[in-house]
């Protein structure tokens, strides 16, 4: 017979080549997400650009999936994103099994575990999209691993590991710095337990502690000490980012506020504007409905919820990233809640569980209840992922149900063929804020002058001699006012240069292409 750890390693090939198989052929029928296109076209300035490309390396946010990117661009730039969402997947599926192989010998759970990561659609999506979902629920399920076999263990290595994980895990979406503040409370739980106390309930041991100095000292130094632990590494991280931001963006907030350093300043306010400019306009979720939703996506956290009731701490962690979540709906309120915040729900769930089953005493009632568990959250993935406000998540259910050519980027394509076309040595101004999906696009980066060289700032007050095309957004594009070079371009240019004659080569819906005579 084949040694189990043998048998999860063939398992987790086949799985890794199913996304690939999937992912690929998506992406020649034209599927593109905005998040993947800007990785592709950051990928080429840094390997392939002119000019001070440390900046494009260094401040690229988020940071750990735009690197994780790079391994794979000697393949294939447009596929690079792909590759990695694919094999990144199927690594997460093989740090699940894992844990659940070294506590669970009932191959049942195992095989639940495989239907959900072929056949979830949020699974699916981050496997096949070239986003950096899987990295974030990667870390998240490390981070919350380390937490329970602390739980187990009582020692501070594992805090330490959840720790860089917590790091980790900034670097894959900034907005998970915020689930720090919701560990003071839990924190404070844990360091009550670890008290030896006669009294079982946490609210008398607290009591206990305060009313005598010696328990008050211990509770507060062990407390502090766990924070430390916990929260020094990724406040000093991010300080330290940010800092760097200042040194050479002049903003302390440069990776999350430019749209030269993340794809989804822009994305999001687009998005945001559609929904809310739209005939069928969609309030963002109050705060019990949303809460409410995350049950709805992820039933098995109930369970979850009712295998620990008896431990405190351990229902306050699973109650953490519903809090968290909350705390995201009031923050970015002009912002949708990504379906990567559903999926950590059901990582945190599947966690939870298979730490509790063994010790589980009805065996067969919850293989019953997980089988029913695991049908429901296949069935909600859909209805939720269908019904996503967001317009990339859309745009997969669209291609996941019925998988036909996609035509979102042909545009973006069509501009970037005309300038592959061009001469050589021809040089093309482009403001990569907006025209980064035609960037991607493009075979020799090297033809266009973009705003991470030195000489955009000359070219965009007198192209002539710097450039010999420019690339201006026309009026009917959506995203016009986010960048200098749109129809309004030339007339600020007449004032500058009043000898400067253009002549308009090629143009699409959304983007006009300039000679300078």
């Amino acid at each position: 017979m084949i040694k189990k750890s043998t048998f999860l390693l063939i398992i987790t090939f086949l799985l890794a080549v199913y996304y690939l198989v999937l992912g690929v052929y998506f992406n020649k029928l034209g599927y593109y997400n905005a998040e993947a296109l800007f990785y592709i076209e950051k990928s080429k300035i840094v390997f392939e650009g002119l000019g001070n490309r440390l900046k494009v390396m260094g401040l690229t946010a988020p940071i750990i999936p735009f690197y994780s990117t790079f391994l794979f661009t000697f393949i294939n730039y447009l596929l690079a994103p792909v590759i990695a969402s694919a094999i990144g997947t199927a690594i997460l599926f093989y740090l699940i099994a894992a844990t659940l192989l070294k506590d669970v010998k009932d191959n049942f759970y195992l095989a639940l575990l495989l239907i959900f990561f072929v056949f979830h659609p949020g699974m699916l999506y981050a496997a096949t999209a070239g986003k950096s979902l899987y990295l974030v629920l990667a870390f998240f399920y490390m981070f919350f691993l380390n937490i329970l076999k602390f739980y187990r263990s009582n020692t501070t290595y594992h805090v330490s590991l959840a720790s860089i994980c917590l790091v980790t895990l900034t670097f894959c979406d900034y907005r998970f710095i915020w689930l720090t503040l919701f560990f003071i409370p839990l924190i404070l739980s844990i360091t009550l337990k670890s008290l030896n106390l006669s009294e079982k309930e946490s609210i008398f041991r607290l009591f206990l502690s305060f009313n005598s100095p010696s328990l008050r000292r211990k509770l507060i130094s062990k407390t502090f000490a766990l924070y430390i632990i916990i929260f020094i590494l990724p406040i000093a991280s991010i300080v330290c980012y940010k800092l760097l931001n200042l040194t050479h963006a002049n903003d302390l907030n440069y990776f999350i506020e430019s749209p030269y350093a993340t794809w989804n300043v822009l994305a999001d306010k687009i998005n945001f504007d559609e929904v809310t400019n739209s005939t069928t306009y969609k309030m963002p979720d109050s705060a019990v409905l949303l809460s409410l939703k995350m049950i709805m996506y992820a039933p098995l956290i109930l369970l979850a919820l009712y295998m620990y009731r008896q431990n405190t701490y351990q229902v306050l962690t699973l109650l953490t990233p519903f809090a968290f979540i909350e705390f995201l709906r009031l923050k970015y309120d002009k912002i949708y809640i990504a379906h990567e915040f559903y999926l950590i729900f059901i990582i945190l769930a599947l966690l939870c569980i298979i730490f509790k089953l063994e010790s589980y005493k009805n065996k067969k009632t919850l293989r019953i209840l997980m089988g029913i568990g695991m049908a429901i959250q296949i069935f909600t993935g859909y209805y939720f992922l269908n019904r996503s406000p967001i317009s990339d998540e859309q745009k997969f259910m669209i291609m996941l149900r019925k998988p036909v050519e996609n035509h979102d980027q042909d545009e973006s394509k069509d501009i970037a063929d005309y300038i592959n076309a061009l001469p050589d040595n021809s040089l093309i101004m482009a403001d990569d804020a907006i025209a980064y999906p035609v960037a991607a696009f493009v075979d020799n980066i090297q033809k266009l002058v973009m705003p991470y060289q030195d000489k955009f700032l000359t070219a965009i007050e007198t192209p002539r001699g710097y450039v010999s095309y420019i690339l201006v957004a026309s009026p009917s594009n959506r995203v016009k006012g986010y960048t200098q070079l749109n129809n309004t371009y030339f007339n600020f240019m007449r004032t500058n240069d009043s000898g400067m004659l253009v002549q308009k080569v090629y143009e699409t819906p959304d983007w006009e292409l300039y000679r300078i005579k």
